[in-house]
């Protein structure tokens, strides 16, 4: 997500003004498991995750058939690591947003469970676009 850090958070006021702010709180071991089944083609940058988009033949791309590599940061000790740092650096621009009062919170584990409250919330705010043909 962004912005990040609190500098990032503060560039961004600089150019515009948000009445919005979304955080999906999903649960340290389901975000370190997901990041941690991360696999990429190095030639294409092609990714798949061995739990929900998987290559056909294990550890082989699908169109080349050429190996799959995890990238370093995406290895569960540097997933975990990565995770923290962003908690850390988060919280302040989380509480930025919560004292402004456009913060909203959605907690989940899959996506499709989340989505239908963050739609509900967007649709409330932002009008319909409709066609020239609709008017």
């Amino acid at each position: 997500g962004f912005p990040r850090t609190l500098g990032q958070a503060e560039a961004l006021d600089r150019i515009c003004e948000l009445d919005l702010v979304i955080s999906l709180n999903i649960p340290f071991e389901t975000l370190k498991d997901r990041l941690s089944a991360r696999w990429v083609h190095p030639a294409s940058g092609r990714v798949y995750n061995m739990d929900f988009n998987p290559p056909s033949v294990r550890g082989i791309d699908d169109l080349t058939g050429e190996p799959l590599v995890q990238r370093e940061d995406d290895k569960p000790e540097a997933v975990a690591a990565r995770l923290r740092k962003y908690k850390d650096a988060a919280k302040p621009v989380i509480e930025l947003y919560k004292s402004r009062g456009i913060l909203h919170s959605f907690s989940g584990t899959e996506t499709n469970k989340i989505w239908p409250y963050v739609y509900t919330l967007l649709s409330s705010k932002i009008p319909p676009v409709h066609s020239d043909e609709e008017k």
